[in-house]
């Protein structure tokens, strides 16, 4: 990669594993900004939902990120976001919001690997 080797080495974000499965690094950071998106939306929404006690609704928000994590994320962040997904499908509120509390930071920290990654790219365009 480009610029973004100046910056310490992402924790979740794989993009040799994005590339190896989309393609090519124009075409991962097209669909990282999307990831981008959803993550700035969905981590506080899914806070929100919990929250409220609106665990099924959370759950589909969390079957989307379960969707698309395995394409730019270390096993690691993949196998956090899939249990708590499968929490959420039987899980009380309390131990779903519990399991969240737990992987919200992880989110973030993926937000910021990614949002980091559209820079640097963009950066050296």
């Amino acid at each position: 990669m480009t610029a973004s080797t100046a910056n310490p080495a992402p924790i979740h974000l794989d993009l040799d594993a994005a590339i190896s499965q989309v393609g090519d690094l124009p075409s991962v950071l097209g669909i990282l900004v999307m990831v981008e998106e959803t993550l700035q939306r969905d981590i506080p929404r899914i806070a929100e939902l919990l929250a409220d006690g609106h665990v099924p609704d959370a759950g589909r928000l969390l079957h989307s990120l379960k969707g698309f994590v395995p394409i730019f994320c270390r096993v690691a962040l993949c196998e956090q976001v899939t249990k708590v997904e499968a929490l959420s499908k039987h899980g009380s509120s309390a131990d779903v919001g519990t399991a969240f509390d737990a992987l919200k930071p992880e989110l973030e920290l993926l937000l910021s690997e990614v949002s980091a990654c559209l820079k640097a790219e963009n950066a050296s365009i």
